[in-house]
């Protein structure tokens, strides 16, 4: 069958990459080939269709408006030629192990205790969890799906869904609490991967705690354990230490607040086209129903 109006094929894979990265550089290394390779395949492309693709600057590569629909009709093509490449060879990509990427103290304190729910819930699905923060390269990484924090632009091509909302509040031990809320100094917890955290908890309430001696960690995740062992008070998101409140090891003097941000799963395809990723979002909707503050812990 003739199809006239058929751009070169061999140009869709370097174009649909570019217009994802927004960069040549990075399609050529997704790609395995060079910069000039995927430049002349672009020219070419561009060339059949009688249009530039791009809006070209000193250092910048925008795709206009008619790139980013033809690469979207790419991407679906693709998506609908790899599950039909699977399902002909054997090796449905809906029938193995979910790499699953989570940002690494979601994935200690809240994800990582409540595997054996998911186990029960879905014996069917095996999933390989890894760390990880940021943005996803689901064209080069080995993942099949993220737990991300919505703090970074979601590339284009790129599915997400809203999880739950992020709530902020001080946490510490309930004796720390009580000299707290007496107005004594306490110690506060920071963290070098949420700097502003305590800044943002004062823009958005106004509440300014006593400070007394002020301690820095590392990583988020080791100022929530110093927070649970009585080193201080750290600002913690609800989703992280809900269950420490419920235990009793942890309390909430001033409650939490909604600071605009919330988690979400990515996937490179909608999640309805992958059985194990809509098994996981559908489990994952189910959790973050316990994720918002009761009402005495939130502050309107």
């Amino acid at each position: 069958m003739s199809r006239p109006e058929l751009p070169p094929l061999t140009t869709l894979l370097p174009f649909e990459a570019t217009v994802r990265h927004a960069s040549m550089t990075r399609a050529a290394e997704e790609l395995h080939v060079t910069h000039g390779a995927v430049s002349r395949q672009v020219r070419n492309l561009e060339k059949a269709l009688g249009t530039e693709l791009f809006e070209r600057g000193p250092r910048s590569l925008r795709p206009t408006p008619q790139a980013r629909r033809l690469a979207a009709a790419v991407r679906d093509a693709l998506d609908v030629i790899e599950t039909a490449a699977r399902e002909v060879s054997g090796r449905a990509r809906d029938s193995g192990p979910l790499a699953l990427s989570c940002e690494p103290t979601l994935l200690m304190r809240w994800l990582i205790p409540r595997l054996p729910e998911l186990a029960a819930a879905h014996p069917e699905l095996t999933v390989h969890l890894s760390a990880g923060g940021g943005p996803v390269a689901f064209g080069r990484d080995t993942v099949d799906a993220a737990l991300r924090r919505d703090d970074f632009p979601v590339p284009d091509g790129v599915s997400r869904v809203p999880l739950f909302d992020e709530w902020i509040g001080p946490v510490c031990r309930p004796e720390l609490a009580d000299r707290l809320r007496a107005g004594e100094p306490v110690p506060l917890l920071h963290t070098g991967t949420r700097p502003a955290a305590w800044a943002d908890w004062r823009r958005l309430t106004g509440h300014d705690p006593a400070a007394g001696a002020e301690q820095g960690f590392e990583h988020f995740y080791l100022a929530l354990q110093a927070a649970v062992a009585g080193v201080g008070v750290a600002v913690g998101p609800y989703a992280l230490v809900r269950d420490d409140l419920v235990r009793g090891q942890l309390a909430a003097p001033y409650g939490f607040v909604a600071d605009g941000t919330g988690y979400g799963l990515l996937s490179p395809r909608p999640p309805e086209r992958d059985a194990r990723t809509a098994a996981l979002l559908g489990w994952l909707r189910e959790q973050a129903a316990d994720l918002v503050p009761p009402r005495d812990l939130v502050i309107s």
